[in-house]
């Protein structure tokens, strides 16, 4: 058994239970009501500027529509991915399978590795069906194509970024429910932790800046990709990733 077996086990147990329909539906539901309350919003106030042209030159569909609506999906995100993740170490270790997979041979890592890509392609999976909104915005406007992608890349990165952490939640307890509470806890506080940084003087305040999911997601809603932004997610991604396969390792000892 490798990494490849482990992939297709985890993506087979997602869609063999009802977990990761309800959460997709339930993401798709709320993103589709923010769709349409700014389109609803932007359309209020292009009205307004046919009736008003110089109010309508800063009118932007990705300032009023996309880039909020990226915003308010990774909120949503930051509350449904530890349901992708709860389960995956958790439930193996309370069903006791946890030992037998540990007794097959393949590295941690690779089974690290196989559970996490199949979150992640459950992730893109629920992303790529709200491609929905930008395809109907084309219908009657022109957005440019570059802002959306780097939207969607923003979202990918901290959506992976989310897993990697509820992962390691995941690996720290054999209760599936602790294991959402403690990941939706740790990425709620990692989210807000940038609001204490006015509040901080000096380089605790840069540090607590830099460390906040929101701060460096702010630019890819826009649709701008900074280099420091991508670094943070990948780095955020393996060190909580790093952390999983060292407690995967301390129970392999213990086992």
């Amino acid at each position: 058994m490798g990494v490849a077996a482990i992939f297709k086990r985890e993506l087979r147990a997602y869609f063999a239970s009802p977990v990761a329909y309800v959460v997709m539906a339930v993401f798709l539901a709320l993103s589709g009501y923010f769709f349409w309350g700014f389109l609803a919003r932007f359309t209020f106030y292009s009205i307004q500027a046919s009736m008003n042209p110089a109010f309508g030159g800063g009118l932007n569909i990705m300032e009023f529509v996309l880039g909020p609506l990226f915003h308010n999906m990774s909120i949503v995100m930051l509350l449904m991915m530890p349901l992708f993740t709860m389960r995956l170490f958790a439930e193996e270790r309370k069903s006791g399978t946890m030992e037998l997979l540990l007794t097959y041979p393949v590295r941690d890592a690779g089974i690290l590795l196989g559970k996490f890509l199949a979150a992640v392609v459950l992730l893109l999976c629920m992303l790529a069906l709200t491609a929905i909104y930008p395809i109907l915005l084309t219908a009657w406007s022109s957005p440019e194509p570059l802002p959306i992608l780097a939207g969607y890349l923003g979202l990918i990165l901290i959506g992976t970024a989310f897993l990697s952490l509820g992962l390691f939640a995941s690996a720290l307890t054999e209760n599936q429910i602790v294991a959402a509470a403690l990941a939706f806890g740790a990425l709620l506080l990692i989210w807000v932790i940038g609001w204490s940084a006015d509040l901080a003087a000096g380089t605790v305040g840069k540090v607590l800046g830099h460390l906040s999911f929101l701060n460096h997601f702010e630019a890819f809603a826009r649709g701008v990709i900074d280099t420091k932004d991508l670094i943070y997610y990948v780095n955020a991604t393996a060190v909580f990733l790093f952390l999983t396969l060292k407690a995967v390792e301390a129970r392999r000892w213990r086992a």
